[in-house]
C-alpha cells in the first residue's frame, strides 16, 4: 500500500479530509461564540447547563482539528476573540433570544453537525480521522437525546404534524 500503511497519523490527509478538518474547526470556533451568546441569553438553569456542555464539546473539536491541522502543515484559522459577559437582566428585551429560540436552534445545528461528522466519516480514507468524526458524531448524539428530553420536559418542542389517524388493518 505504500504512503497508506502503518500509523494512520503518518499518512497525509487527502484533499477532502484537510478541508473538511479545517471546515470543522472554524464551525467549532463560530459555535463557542454563538453558544457564549445564547448562554448570557438563557434564562433557564438547565438550558444554560447543555450550552455549557455544548461549549465544552466545540472547544475539544477546535482544539483536535487544529492539532490534526498543524500536525500536516496547514493553519488552523485563529481562535475568535472572547465575548465580554453580558448579563441577561442587562439584555433589552427586544434584543434577546428567549429560551424557547434558543433550544430549537441549538438542536438543528446538532443535527447538522452530525450529518457533517456522518460524511467525513464517508470520505476518510484514515482511520483516525474517521474515528474522530465519529466520537464526535456519538457526543453529538448524546447531546441532541438531551436537547429533546430538556424541550419536551419544559413544554417549548413544537413538533410537526403528529400523524395520528391511523389506517385499519385489513384483516387477511
Amino acid at each position: 500500500m505504500g504512503v497508506l500503511s502503518g500509523n494512520p497519523k503518518d499518512e497525509p490527509l487527502h484533499y477532502g479530509e484537510a478541508f473538511d478538518v479545517w471546515a470543522f474547526s472554524v464551525k467549532a470556533k463560530g459555535c463557542i461564540s454563538v453558544y457564549q451568546a445564547y448562554h448570557y441569553h438563557a434564562g433557564d438553569k438547565d438550558l444554560k447547563n447543555i450550552l455549557d456542555d455544548l461549549i465544552n464539546q466545540a472547544e475539544l473539536e477546535a482544539k483536535e482539528c487544529d492539532q490534526i491541522l498543524i500536525n500536516n502543515g496547514i493553519a488552523a484559522i485563529p481562535n475568535l476573540p472572547e465575548r465580554p459577559e453580558a448579563k441577561l437582566e442587562e439584555i433589552p428585551v427586544g434584543a434577546r433570544f428567549a429560551d424557547q429560540e434558543i433550544t430549537p436552534l441549538i438542536a438543528a445545528d446538532t443535527a447538522a453537525s452530525m450529518v457533517a461528522c456522518s460524511q467525513i466519516m464517508g470520505k476518510s480514507i484514515r482511520e483516525d480521522i474517521g474515528a474522530l468524526f465519529g466520537k464526535y458524531h456519538l457526543t453529538k448524539a448524546a447531546l441532541g437525546l438531551k436537547i429533546l428530553e430538556m424541550s419536551k420536559e419544559k413544554g417549548w418542542l413544537v413538533p410537526p404534524p403528529l400523524h395520528v389517524k391511523r389506517p385499519e388493518q385489513v384483516e387477511k
